[in-house]
């Protein structure tokens, strides 16, 4: 019962971010690529002020795998690295932390590139 709570949870707050996410695409003149800024710069100000690590409790994946959670963790990385290195910390804690998932992008975009042909978009 743990679990299906867990993923109603999960389900909920990632489903809240996307209609969000939606909402600003239908009722502003944002590009998609202006709000998905928005929402890592979201996760690195609430996760600096520590006000998204409950969210994440309460929600897991829900909150940690959207593009809020990849700001959450750049915070937190950052935080973690100037309490060990000073200064420097600041510099290289972010880039530590999002590594795996930074690569993961990378390889996996390489991967679709190769597999699908690009196509040039129709300007209707």
């Amino acid at each position: 019962m743990e679990v299906f709570e867990n993923v109603v949870k999960a389900f909920f707050i990632g489903g809240l971010f996307c209609v969000v996410g939606q909402i600003l695409i239908d009722k502003t003149n944002l590009t998609p690529a202006r709000i998905l800024v928005a929402y890592v710069v979201a996760g690195v100000i609430l996760g600096g002020l520590g006000l998204y690590e409950p969210l994440v409790k309460f929600a897991g994946a829900g909150a940690s795998v959207p593009l809020t959670g990849f700001g959450n963790t750049l915070a937190k990385g950052v935080k973690d690295a100037v309490d060990t290195q000073s200064l420097w910390g600041a510099l290289t804690g972010g880039l530590k932390a999002t590594a795996g998932g930074i690569a993961a992008a990378i390889f996996f975009g390489l991967v679709m590139g190769i597999i699908f042909k690009s196509k040039e978009k129709n300007s209707t």
